[in-house]
């Protein structure tokens, strides 16, 4: 076959994968000579940076726009493939029985570190089953050149309980086919499309009536392409989209069209979303509950020109919120997740408002600032714990303001709420009439008491501090008071009334915003 023959398979906008390697993936960009070279050459843009060597630009001739420096490559056409069809592909991950080699492969060490050989118990039994591809309800094929889906008539009677279908870094790009392939296997709920490039034209799709969950994770969609997809999903429950560089959320379909109203997790996370404005463009979802918008842009939860009360039943059934590895810095974005009605689980880790190296705030605040709040950052808020934070937050507050009411009705919206609850009223009372002098010139009260095991018996001491100093500093205050120099210490909190004292950790944290208050008591313990 000529050079210039073989070239013919390979049209431009065609997705090909390097004949040696399935994961170094790309798209037909030129098709034809290279000055200073003989014969044809296919130009490629790879998807990966840096699996190229220029940008299409080669030897100071154009030839087309690569995506980057590095990602673009000419290459003959033997060195490439259009990849196989699934049934080839699933034939290979399933029907190819373990060769002697591999299964010499499989073994353990022994004591002394000789081979031993395994074997699965029932490995026979379960090649069987998954070689007939009739009885397949999954099926994994991650990274294997499917270039082409080979839609026929008969693949449902080859797949018929075919529940879901992984086609993550395959060579897919075309909506049409996938329509045709979801038609095709009526038992198929899950499609995973990830790393494949995915044409923006979305057309000629019919009714997917059975796909409830779809994943688009690096497929180069944005929201527009999403928007045509809707009308032929409307049965979907999960559409995840990490990945895609999405910035904003367009206008979505009149209020008529049902398509997504049966949504219940939309995952944005890596993207580019910066304004709260975006996403509350997706706050009439019905009945969406899990909204994960780790690693976007977004700096406050609601803009300038926005107000929480303005917006009417925001995400309504809305139970989880991630807001992960985000530039959210300010309280009033965490007041303003009260809004929501049924919010409860939620995830502010990787935020400046929970660095305290940026003028962060403890766990204890954001536990009593957020009213519903069960999990924060993956851990359960118990009710214990729930209970503790707010009277620790609560004392804080009247320790840092003292008898500043205004300011603290402006700053701290639940003290009111939350003083009532925990019956702290007289508290209040009795700070503002018996300390004023201490508040006023920053100092606090605190008892501190010797509990650990190795060091003795020793008086506790009661001591007026400066409220602005660390948790360290108190630390080492401890270690000269107590003569405890050879003893690495560890503060705790005891409260009456409770079972157990709370921990002190964080030693960059400032005395009040560490939940120490004045007349409070801390136990002197060391580390075990």
């Amino acid at each position: 076959m000529s050079g210039e023959s073989s070239t013919e398979s390979f049209e431009i906008g065609r997705r090909v994968h390097s004949l040696n390697d399935l994961r170094r993936v790309g798209t037909v960009k030129y098709v034809g000579g290279v000055e200073g070279y003989s014969g044809a050459w296919i130009g490629v843009d790879w998807d990966n940076d840096g699996d190229g060597k220029h940008d299409g630009t080669f030897n100071g001739v154009f030839y087309f726009n690569g995506r980057s420096q590095t990602s673009a490559s000419f290459v003959r056409s033997e060195k490439l493939s259009r990849g196989i069809t699934l049934i080839q592909a699933l034939e290979l991950r399933y029907q190819t029985t373990s060769t002697k080699d591999e299964e010499d492969e499989m073994y353990v060490l022994s004591a002394k570190n000789k081979r031993v050989s395994i074997q699965l118990l029932g490995g026979d039994k379960i090649q069987d089953k998954l070689s007939r591809l009739e009885e397949l309800t999954s099926a994994s094929l991650p990274f294997l050149g499917v270039g082409s889906l080979g839609v026929s008539s008969d693949l449902g009677s080859v797949l018929p309980n075919l529940k879901l279908l992984d086609l993550t870094g395959n060579l897919i790009s075309d909506w049409e086919e996938i329509g045709a392939l979801c038609e095709h296997l009526p038992a198929l709920t899950t499609l995973n499309l990830s790393y494949n490039s995915m044409s923006s034209e979305v057309t000629s799709l019919p009714q997917l009536k059975n796909i409830r969950v779809l994943v688009l994770n690096n497929t180069g969609l944005s929201w527009t392409q999403v928007e045509k997809l809707r009308p032929s999903l409307p049965a979907l429950e999960e559409l995840h989209l990490m990945g895609n560089m999405i910035s904003s959320i367009t206008s979505t379909s009149c209020s008529d069209d049902k398509a997504f109203n049966s949504l219940r997790l939309l995952n944005l996370e890596d993207n580019c979303i910066s304004e709260w404005s975006e996403v509350l463009k997706l706050s009439k979802l019905p009945c969406l509950e899990n909204l994960y918008l780790n690693k976007n842009k977004l700096s406050r939860i609601f803009n300038d020109n926005e107000s929480p009360k303005k917006v009417s039943d925001p995400f309504p059934s809305l139970r989880c919120l991630l807001l992960g590895a985000n530039n959210i810095g300010d309280l009033a974005s965490i007041d303003a997740l009260n809004v929501f009605p049924k919010l409860v689980d939620i995830r502010l880790s990787d935020n400046p408002i929970t660095d305290l190296a940026r003028d962060g705030v403890p766990r204890y605040v954001l536990v009593a600032r957020l009213t519903k709040v069960q999990v924060l950052n993956g851990s359960e808020v118990r009710a214990r714990e729930k209970k503790e934070s707010e009277i620790r937050y609560v004392r804080m507050v009247m320790s840092k303001f003292s008898n500043k009411l205004e300011e603290i009705e402006l700053l701290h919206p639940r003290f009111n709420e939350l003083k009532k609850l925990h019956g702290l009223d007289d508290e209040m009372a009795s700070a503002e009439n018996t300390r004023p002098k201490n508040i006023a010139s920053g100092l606090i009260s605190i008892t501190l008491k010797c509990v650990g095991p190795s060091m003795g018996e020793k008086p506790p001491l009661t001591d007026k501090l400066p409220s602005s100093i660390t948790v360290k500093k108190l630390k080492s205050l401890c270690e000269n008071l107590f003569k405890l120099r050879s003893i690495k210490l560890r503060l705790f909190l005891h409260e009456e009334g409770s079972p157990f004292p709370t921990p002190i950790d964080d030693e960059t944290s400032r005395l009040l915003d560490a939940g120490i208050y004045d007349g409070c008591t801390l136990l002197v313990d060391e580390e075990s």
